[in-house]
C-alpha cells in the first residue's frame, strides 16, 4: 500500500494500518511517498515559532479516536507535565507528536508491518494491466502498489484574486509556509499587508508584529477568527430540527439554537460545537444550489466562528490591535502599484490606499486540487471533481471515477473530502477517517479462516486467542499476579508485543495500571483491549475486557460490579476476574460486597479450581474477615505448603496474627517470609507495613522507626504503595506518640502525583490521600481532595467527602466537631475497600480526636473494644494514660 503524502492525514492513516495490521497478523507492505525531511509536520505543524498554537484543545487532538487523552498524555511525558486537555499546545509540539506515534507503531508493528519512506512527489498515477496501481514519481522511478491512499492535505491557494501588477511582484508572496518564505518580512522593518484574515493570516500577524510595524490583514468581511473560551464550554444537546426540509428552515433552527445558549451559558459556542457531529449529514442533505448559497452567505461566518484561535492567540491578536499594530480591512484587493524603491501601493476596494513592503496571501487553502497528481487523475478520468468543484468526488474516502465507480484501489481522507462532507480537514474528523480506511484497507488481507485447532489455556484451562509464545507469557503474568510477585506487568507486556491483537493482555496491563499503580499507560491500553477484542476474541475474552473497561471507568452507571459477578458465573475459572472482585492485597475487590457475599462468590467458584492454592488462600483471607481466625489460619498454611511463594495466604495469615493479637509471633513469622521467600514479592513494602503495625501494637517505637527507614521510606516506596503503606504508618505512629518530632508525611506525598492525591481515581486511594495530606498538615490540598471527591462515585461523595472535613477540622484543633465527623463515618467505611486494618486508621484518628477534645469516657470505650479484640501494649499505654 502507498500513502501519498506524510502530514498529519497521512501520518494517522499510516499510525492506524499499522496497528491494525499488527493486530490482525496481516503482512503489509507500506510505503509513504513525501518530500518532507520528517513525517508528521506537513505544512501545518513545521512551523517551529512557539507562538503558533493549535486551534483545538489538547483533549481533542489525539490520533485516536477512542483514546482522547493520548495526546495530552503525551504531552506529560515529554516535558509538560502540568498539561490539561483544556490547554493549546503549539504546532511544532504536535508535529513531534505526530512523528514519534508513527515512530511508535512502527516498532511494533515491526515483523507484520514494513514501512518505507520515500522522499520524493508522486505526479502521476495509472492502472496497472493486473488491475495494481502504479505512481510515477517525480525523480523518474515507478511504485507499484495494490492501493493507494491520497493524503495530500488541502488544496494549495491559487492567487488569482491578485492584480497583475502584484503577481509580477517580487514581495508578493503566494506560499507563506515554504521554507524561508518569510526571511524577506523577517529582516525588514517595513509593513506587511496580509490578503486572508482566518488563522493562518493570525499565525503570520504574531511572527510578524514588532514595535514599529503595522501589520494590515485584509478580507471581504474583515472578520478574524472567534477566540475559544477560556474554560471549557458547558455540553449542549443538538437542536431537533436538524432534518429540515431546506437550507431556510435549517438555518432559522440553528439561530433558535444559538439563541438558547446564549441564554442558558451566555455563550453561543456550546450551540455551535453541539452541531460538529452532524455537519456532515446535513451538509448532504443540501441540494447544490443551497450549499453554493451557504458559502457565499455564511461560509465566513461559520469558519470564524467554527474555527477559533486558541485564547492565548486571541490575547495577543487584541494587544496587537489595541496597540494599533495590527489593523484589519473589510474589502478586497483591486491594485497594486510597485514603487520606486520595490515597495508597493496596494488599492482596496473600500478606497483605502495600503503603502506595505510585502504582500502575503494568507486566503488559506483553493477549492481545487490543481497538483499534478490530481490533475491527472481528473484529466484520465481516473477521479472526479467534488461538489462546487471542491475536492475530489468521493464515496466512503474511495475515489470514484468518471462512470461513479469505486472499485480501483483508490482512497483519500482529510481536505480533499471537503466537496462531500465539508468540515473535513481538522484532527478529530481526519483520525475518524484513517480508522476507518484502515478497516477497508486490510479487510482483504485478514487471513483466511483455517481449520479450528486446539488453542492454548491460560493455567486454569480457559482458551486463549493468540499463539503459544504469547500464551506462555500471559500465563507467566497471570501466575504472578495470582501470587503477588514482581513482574507480571512485564510478563504481559511480552505477550502483547509477542502478538499486539491479543485482546485480554491487553486488558490484563490496563488492571494492573489502573489498580496497582503500574508503569502502563491505562487508557492506551484498554483502548488496545477494546480494538482487539472486536477484531478477534471469544465471548469469555469479550466479557473480560468489558469488566476491565467499566472497572476503569468506575461510573455507577457502567454497573461494573454485576458485570464483573455475571462474568464469574459465566466463567467461574477465570481467576483474574475473581482476584480483581475478592478485595485482597492485590486488589481493590468491589466496594459493596459485603463479606458475606464476597465468601459466597469464593465459594460458588470452589469446583472450578478444584483446591488450588490461590482459591484457598482467598478464602483463608475472607475467614479472617470474618473472624475465624483458626480456620483462616490453616487454609493459610494449606495454600502456603504447597505454593510457599503464594502472597494472598501470606497476607491472610498477617491478618490473622495481627487481628488475634499474636503480635511477636506474627512480626518474627512474617519478618523471616520477606527476608526470604517475599523477596520477589510485588507487594513487599505491604508486608513491610503489616510488620510494622505489629511493631506499633508492640510499642516498641524504636522498631518502628528502623523498619521505616529500612524498608517504607520514600525511594524504597513511591507511589500508590507509599501512599497506602508509608503515609497511613506515619499517621498511625504519630497518633499514639510512637514518633517523636514531625512526621516526613511531605516527602511520601512527593513521590506521588498530585493528580493520584488530589484526584484520586477510587475511594480506597482517596482514603488514603486525605491520611497523608492530614499527616502533613496540608488543609488546603485536603479541601482540593474534598471538592473533587464530591463530583467524584457515591462512595467518594459519601465518606472522602465528610472526611475530609473531619481531618480538616482535626488539623485546625476543633477536636469536637473532628471526633463526631469521624464517628459518623466509621459504619460506611467499608465501602472504600481494603481490609479492616487498613481502614482502622480512621478509627486511631477517632481515638485520637476523643482524647484531644476532653472525651475521656468515650475514648476509654473505644480501647476497651480494641483490647477485646485483641491485647496490643500499646492501647494498654494509652488507657492507662487517660485521666480518672
Amino acid at each position: 500500500m502507498a500513502i501519498v503524502g506524510a502530514g498529519a492525514a497521512g501520518t494517522l492513516t499510516a499510525v492506524q494500518l499499522c496497528e491494525t495490521a499488527a493486530r490482525r497478523r496481516a503482512p503489509l507492505d507500506l510505503v509513504l511517498v513525501d518530500p518532507a525531511p520528517e513525517a508528521g509536520r506537513g505544512t501545518a505543524y513545521a512551523t517551529p515559532d512557539p507562538r503558533h498554537r493549535l486551534n483545538v484543545p489538547a483533549s481533542g487532538m489525539s490520533c485516536y479516536p477512542d483514546d482522547p487523552g493520548h495526546f495530552t498524555r503525551w504531552l506529560c511525558r515529554h516535558g509538560e507535565p502540568a498539561v490539561r486537555g483544556a490547554d493549546f499546545a503549539t504546532r511544532y509540539r504536535y508535529g513531534a507528536y505526530l512523528a514519534d506515534t508513527l515512530a511508535q507503531a512502527i516498532v511494533r508493528a515491526h515483523g507484520t508491518v514494513a514501512v518505507r519512506r520515500l522522499r520524493t512527489r508522486a505526479e502521476s498515477c495509472t492502472r496497472t494491466p493486473d488491475g495494481g496501481l502504479e505512481l510515477q514519481l517525480v525523480d523518474g522511478e515507478g511504485l507499484l502498489a495494490d492501493s493507494a491512499v491520497l493524503a495530500t492535505g488541502p488544496a494549495a491557494a491559487r492567487g488569482d484574486w491578485a492584480p497583475s501588477g502584484l503577481q509580477a511582484s517580487q514581495r508578493f508572496l503566494r506560499s507563506p509556509w515554504a521554507p524561508g518564505a518569510l526571511d524577506g518580512p523577517l529582516a525588514d522593518p517595513a509593513d506587511v499587508l496580509l490578503v486572508g484574515t482566518g488563522l493562518t493570516a493570525v499565525d503570520l500577524a504574531l511572527s510578524l508584529d514588532r514595535p514599529g510595524r503595522t501589520v494590515h490583514a485584509v478580507s471581504r468581511r474583515g472578520l478574524l477568527p472567534q477566540p475559544h473560551a477560556i474554560g471549557p464550554a458547558a455540553a449542549m444537546a443538538a437542536p431537533d430540527g436538524l432534518d429540515a426540509p431546506s437550507l431556510s428552515a435549517l438555518r432559522r433552527t440553528v439561530y433558535r439554537h444559538i439563541g438558547r445558549a446564549v441564554r442558558a451559558h451566555g455563550d453561543w459556542r456550546p450551540a455551535l460545537d453541539s452541531l460538529r457531529p452532524h455537519t456532515a449529514r446535513l451538509w448532504r442533505s443540501l441540494t447544490p444550489e443551497e450549499r453554493a448559497e451557504f458559502l457565499e452567505r455564511e461560509g465566513a461566518l461559520w469558519n470564524t466562528h467554527r474555527h477559533r484561535m486558541a485564547p492565548a492567540t486571541a490575547e495577543s491578536v487584541s494587544r496587537a490591535r489595541t496597540a494599533r499594530r495590527l489593523r484589519v480591512h473589510a474589502g478586497a484587493v483591486t491594485d497594486a502599484t510597485v514603487l520606486n524603491d520595490g515597495s508597493l501601493l496596494v488599492v482596496l476596494s473600500n478606497g483605502q490606499e495600503v503603502h506595505t513592503g510585502w504582500v502575503i496571501d494568507c486566503t488559506g487553502p483553493g477549492p481545487r486540487l490543481e497538483d499534478p497528481l490530481w490533475s491527472s487523475l481528473f484529466d484520465s478520468g481516473a477521479a472526479v471533481r467534488g461538489p462546487l468543484g471542491m475536492g475530489a468526488a468521493t464515496r466512503d474516502g474511495r475515489l470514484l471515477d468518471a462512470e461513479g465507480r469505486s472499485e480501483h484501489g483508490l482512497f483519500t481522507l482529510g481536505a480533499p473530502r471537503r466537496g462531500e462532507l465539508w468540515e473535513t480537514t481538522a484532527v478529530p474528523e481526519i483520525r475518524v477517517q484513517a480508522a476507518a480506511l484502515a478497516q477497508e484497507l486490510l479487510a482483504p488481507l485478514s487471513p483466511p479462516r483455517r481449520a479450528v485447532r486446539r488453542r492454548p489455556v491460560d493455567g486454569h484451562g480457559l482458551s486463549l486467542s493468540t499463539h503459544a509464545e504469547a500464551a506462555a507469557a500471559y500465563r507467566t503474568g497471570l501466575d504472578r499476579v495470582l501470587k503477588v510477585r514482581a513482574g507480571a506487568e512485564a510478563a504481559f507486556g511480552r505477550a502483547v508485543s509477542l502478538d499486539p491483537g491479543f485482546a485480554l493482555a491487553h486488558a490484563a496491563l490496563a488492571l494492573l495500571g489502573h489498580e496497582c499503580g503500574a508503569d502502563v499507560d491505562v487508557p492506551r491500553a484498554l483502548a488496545d483491549a477494546q480494538r482487539s477484542a472486536r477484531e478477534r476474541a471469544d465471548e469469555r475474552e469479550r466479557s473480560f475486557v468489558d469488566v476491565v473497561t467499566r472497572r476503569v471507568h468506575g461510573e455507577p452507571s457502567d454497573g461494573g460490579a454485576d458485570a464483573l459477578l455475571g462474568h464469574l458465573d459465566r466463567h467461574p475459572a477465570d481467576a483474574l476476574a475473581l482476584a480483581a472482585a475478592v478485595p485482597t492485597i492485590a486488589f481493590s475487590g468491589i466496594n459493596d460486597l459485603d463479606d458475606a457475599y464476597a465468601l459466597r462468590l469464593v465459594e460458588r467458584t470452589s469446583p472450578a479450581y478444584d483446591g488450588h492454592w490461590f482459591h484457598t488462600s482467598l478464602l483463608a483471607f475472607l475467614r479472617q474477615e470474618q473472624g475465624r481466625f483458626h480456620e483462616a489460619a490453616e487454609l493459610a498454611h494449606r495454600a502456603l505448603a504447597t505454593e510457599p511463594a503464594s502472597g494472598h495466604a501470606v497476607h491472610a495469615l498477617a491478618h490473622v496474627h495481627y487481628e488475634s493479637g499474636a503480635h511477636e509471633v506474627g512480626r518474627d513469622w512474617l519478618d523471616a517470609w520477606v527476608s526470604g521467600q517475599g523477596r520477589g514479592a510485588v507487594h513487599r513494602a505491604h508486608f513491610s507495613w503489616h510488620i510494622a503495625l505489629h511493631e506499633l501494637a508492640l510499642d516498641d517505637r524504636a522498631a518502628v522507626r528502623k523498619r521505616w527507614f529500612a524498608q517504607l521510606a520514600p525511594g524504597r516506596v513511591t507511589g500508590v504503595r507509599a501512599l497506602v503503606d508509608s503515609g497511613s504508618l506515619l499517621w498511625r505512629a504519630r497518633l499514639s506518640d510512637s514518633w517523636r518530632g514531625q512526621v516526613p508525611a511531605a516527602d511520601v506525598l512527593d513521590t506521588v502525583s498530585r493528580e493520584v492525591v488530589e484526584r484520586p481515581a477510587t475511594a480506597f486511594t482517596a482514603l488514603h490521600a486525605a491520611v497523608a495530606l492530614a499527616a502533613a498538615g496540608d488543609v488546603a490540598a485536603l479541601r482540593r481532595l474534598r471538592d473533587h471527591a464530591a463530583g467524584a462515585d457515591p462512595v467518594q461523595r459519601e465518606v472522602i467527602v465528610p472526611l475530609c472535613q473531619a481531618f480538616t477540622a482535626l488539623i485546625e484543633e476543633r477536636f469536637h466537631e473532628a471526633a463526631r465527623g469521624l464517628d459518623a463515618l466509621l459504619p460506611a467505611l467499608r465501602k472504600v475497600g481494603g481490609s479492616a486494618a487498613q481502614r482502622e486508621v480512621v478509627e486511631e484518628t477517632l481515638l485520637y480526636a476523643l482524647v484531644s477534645a476532653g472525651r475521656c469516657d468515650a475514648a476509654r470505650r473505644l480501647l476497651d473494644t480494641r483490647l477485646d479484640r485483641g491485647a496490643a501494649p500499646r492501647d494498654r499505654r494509652l488507657l492507662a494514660a487517660l485521666p480518672g
